[in-house]
């Protein structure tokens, strides 16, 4: 049974379409890019996935889940890091993963546990105690990597999780990304601008434009079918065109 998958899948705002029918499927253990313009509907899409929009029509499910008729069951088999920070800066790092954690109704044995492995795992233990307020930019997207594993979720959503950090630290979160995926057989699914994030995590990649999926393969598939040294930056380029899109219209109908 695939992670998750998604047909026909439409949503509306008004007499604009933000997805216009698009169909993926993403296998367990798999990690999947969503890639397209601003105002393509990539986080139309992961927003539907993760239950925070219903979809006009259409079906998507989300391991195993209707998104629809069983949100409840699809929220606590995911986890999500937002394209915006979304942590409490007045807390501590561990006091953020405590919150977050009893939430979710964990247990405090279990719950100390996980914090410490997560703490670990994105090499923060020894800033457990500082104020995320003082958190570089970088140690604050590990710090969400962490929030979003805490309950163990099947399905993690990684909406830019890379955006305005510098190279050495991008690179880092790239390889959390990797292991997480791999050796923990969490399925990803990630949007992002950076064609070489997209090039080096990914199984499988998606283009969508104007709210269509216009491209679907593997990055090795997309870019041989280019020419031998093509790039996914070239692929992007090709279905998406090098028009800047001026997406304020659509920003002030949805």
């Amino acid at each position: 049974m695939p992670a998750i998958e998604v047909k026909d899948l439409v949503k509306k705002f008004k007499d604009a379409l933000a997805v216009n029918g698009i169909s993926f499927t993403v296998e367990t253990g798999g990690c999947f890019g969503l890639l397209g313009p601003n105002g393509a509907g990539k986080t139309t899409t992961i927003n539907i996935l993760a239950t925070l929009l219903k979809p006009t029509s259409g079906y998507a499910a989300v391991a195993g889940f209707d998104v629809t008729k069983y949100r409840n069951e699809v929220r606590s088999n995911i986890g999500i890091v937002f394209q915006e920070p979304a942590l409490d800066s007045k807390l501590t790092g561990k006091e953020n993963l405590e919150f977050h954690a009893m939430m979710y109704g964990i247990d405090p044995a279990t719950r100390n546990r996980r914090i410490a492995n997560l703490l670990d795992l994105v090499e923060l233990t020894e800033k457990a105690n500082v104020l995320v307020q003082n958190y570089s930019g970088g140690m604050k997207r590990r710090l969400e990597i962490a929030r979003g594993l805490i309950h163990k979720p099947k399905v993690l959503f990684l909406d830019e999780p890379t955006l305005g950090l510098d190279s050495q630290t991008r690179r880092l979160i790239w390889e959390y990304v990797k292991k997480l995926n791999k050796e923990n057989d969490v399925t990803i699914i990630l949007t992002t601008h950076y064609m070489e994030e997209a090039d080096y995590l990914c199984d499988r990649i998606a283009i969508i434009d104007r709210g269509k999926i216009v491209a679907l393969d593997t990055p090795g598939n997309l870019k041989a079918a280019l020419g031998a040294n093509a790039s996914l930056e070239d692929v992007f380029i090709k279905y998406t065109g090098k028009t800047i899109r001026n997406i304020e219209e659509r920003e002030k109908i949805w």
